[in-house]
């Protein structure tokens, strides 16, 4: 028998969609997925899950390179980060920014090199500008595939 392990909700206790927000400023779902998290299948929390990941990778990625994985992952258990081992180690690496930029003198000491767009620019910023960046995805991509205003007469037609 397959047991599948849990998808854990990407909640991290900063909910925006309370106060109208269609995407959330602190997980990045969708409003609805917020609310309806507990309702869906694994299936549909992994695609969540997947969706996220993708994104928060591909941000991190432009800003940051990852030269050593396995030193990564030393240093994030060392210093015992909440991270998910299960995702890209571009995740870890945000992970890793919001538990202290502010205290990081050496990236290499982390297996870590800025990409060169960003050499000199201070870890908060980074840290603020992928979280920025992950946010402004988040809602492009609700806006293109799933905001009501985008389905019109035309497009229901279509999808009967």
């Amino acid at each position: 028998m397959l047991v599948l392990k849990p998808v854990k909700t990407p909640c991290v206790g900063i909910c925006s969609t309370g106060i109208g927000d269609s995407v959330c400023r602190g997980c990045k779902r969708f409003g609805h997925e917020v609310i309806d998290w507990n309702s869906y299948t694994h299936e549909q929390r992994l695609l969540i899950a997947q969706r996220l990941e993708s994104f928060l990778a591909q941000i991190v990625q432009n800003m940051i390179q990852v030269n050593d994985e396995k030193l990564l992952l030393t240093q994030i258990k060392h210093q015992q980060i909440q991270f998910k081992p299960e995702q890209s180690p571009y995740c870890w690496v945000f992970d890793l920014l919001r538990a202290g930029a502010s205290q990081i003198q050496d990236l290499s000491l982390y297996g870590l090199a800025l990409q060169t767009g960003w050499i000199g620019t201070p870890l908060t910023v980074i840290r603020d500008n992928i979280d920025k960046d992950f946010y402004a995805l988040s809602c492009a991509h609700y806006e293109r595939y799933i905001s009501p205003c985008f389905i019109t007469a035309e497009t229901l037609e279509q999808n009967t």
